[in-house]
């Protein structure tokens, strides 16, 4: 069986609704990337990433640099494991009402022109044909594979921190779920 690890971005510069649509990470942020990249490169050889995968947004990005370096791989990208995609009507002054919103519900129940649990299925299909691999994602991207994973249908099925590690294994055909990471105690945003 491979070894995946989904690892949450690191702390951003900004949040949602803040000046800047796609933050990188802040000083906290980097120094979360780089303790990341030291427990990845700790495990024993049979279990640690040969790959680096992540969102192609930049705090996903720069949170996945340090490890893709130490393993001396490029970062491979891949818009499956990217942010929940917001409904094309909504402004993004209103996103964070709209993803508060479905925080409380189910992913049958979020509002949009999308189907999310499709979505979900999305990512997992994405993880489960990789070999030893960090994937570098974002909380709600994370719920929906760790929730499918579950059988739960509620959007939050765990609070992941930034940089918590979500531990998956792989024989290609099937996902499981080995391990949840590090649960934030205070709100996502």
């Amino acid at each position: 069986m491979a070894r995946l690890y989904l690892i949450r971005h690191g702390k951003p510069s900004s949040s949602w609704g803040e000046h800047d649509e796609d933050p990188g990470l802040d000083d906290t942020g980097r120094a979360q990337a780089a303790a990341a990249r030291d427990w990845l490169l700790s495990l024993p050889e049979a279990e640690r990433p040969r790959l680096a995968v992540s969102s192609p947004l930049r705090r996903c990005r720069e949170t996945a640099d340090p490890t893709a370096l130490a393993l001396g791989v490029p970062l491979e990208i891949d818009a499956a494991v990217g942010e929940i995609p917001t409904p094309k009507a909504l402004s993004a002054e209103a996103r964070p009402g709209w993803l508060q919103k479905a925080f409380q519900g189910t992913w049958a129940g979020i509002e949009g022109d999308l189907n999310y649990d499709v979505w979900r299925a999305e990512i997992v299909a994405s993880l489960v044909r990789r070999g030893n691999t960090a994937v570098f994602s974002h909380y709600v991207a994370i719920n929906g594979a760790v929730s499918k994973l579950l059988n739960d249908d509620r959007v939050l099925a765990f609070r992941p921190d930034h940089t918590s590690i979500t531990i998956l294994e792989t024989d290609g055909k099937t996902l499981t779920l080995v391990a949840k990471g590090a649960e934030a105690s205070t709100g996502v945003l």
